[in-house]
């Protein structure tokens, strides 16, 4: 579909359809505009033509032209001034599918829709990183495992802490958040953690959490935390195997670390 005004870049190719007026009925069919965004309302009856098959988008694009593209097909015109816009204020185009959604509602220009493209292919990629290492050894896939926690957690701008439940063959099981918090802290009831490892019959944890400021460094707090949750999973035969902290770009291991013995 070609929107007037405006051209994709050459980055995918595209079938040739005739252009659709911005504005006009919204229940008949055609674009409403709303905050920025392309709202398409098409009865069913209505006239539709595939788009040719997608090619693969170049590895070497630039975040500018990615985010382009992405808010390409929910805006009625150039979304080049948007994207630019969101770029400087988040950094790059990880940073931008990573905000929240109140941080992205506040940039002029994008709405419902464009909001809800970025949110969706953000949750695409985290189940992606997600899927390199689910039911496989954790010792075996380290670099895939640290690099889906700091696209999970490296840009919170909140304490949350998560847990990720380990088989008998130490195979990831389940990642779950268990709490958040607030800048610098985060409650974590032992108990609660038990709990949750008894219901998965897991039979070994990984902590994780991570720090706002970007510095992994664990805290008096965090070590205390770590021992608690030990020795309350001692009791029942779950090994405690790691807790790791991600910061901004770095994490730190206590196991590397000789923190947790």
């Amino acid at each position: 579909m070609r929107l007037p005004g405006w051209r994709l870049p050459r980055l995918w190719r595209r079938a040739e359809t005739p252009a659709l007026p911005v504005g006009g009925p919204t229940i008949a069919g055609g674009f409403a505009e709303r905050g920025g965004d392309l709202a398409l309302f098409a009865p069913d009856t209505a006239e539709q033509t595939a788009p040719e098959a997608l090619a693969e988008p170049d590895a070497s694009l630039s975040d500018e032209a990615l985010l382009i593209m992405l808010l390409g097909f929910v805006w009625p015109h150039d979304p080049t001034p948007a994207a630019r816009a969101a770029l400087a204020r988040f950094g790059s185009f990880a940073a931008v599918l990573a905000a929240s959604e109140r941080d992205l509602r506040a940039l002029p220009g994008l709405g419902t829709h464009s909001i809800a493209a970025i949110k969706l292919v953000h949750g695409a990629a985290l189940r992606l990183c997600l899927a390199r290492v689910m039911h496989r050894p954790v010792l075996e896939n380290w670099a895939q495992l640290t690099a889906y926690l700091g696209a999970v957690l490296a840009r919170e701008k909140i304490e949350q802490f998560r847990i990720l439940f380990l088989d008998a063959d130490r195979q990831l099981m389940a990642d779950e958040a268990q709490a958040r918090g607030t800048v610098n802290h985060t409650p974590v009831y032992p108990r609660e953690v038990v709990r949750r490892a008894l219901e998965l019959q897991a039979k070994a944890l990984i902590l994780v959490h991570n720090h706002p400021s970007g510095d992994p460094t664990p805290s008096p707090e965090d070590r205390a935390m770590t021992e608690q949750i030990r020795e309350a999973a001692a009791l029942l035969a779950i090994e405690v195997q790691d807790h790791i902290i991600v910061g901004n770009g770095r994490w730190l291991s206590f196991r590397a670390q000789g923190l947790l013995v």
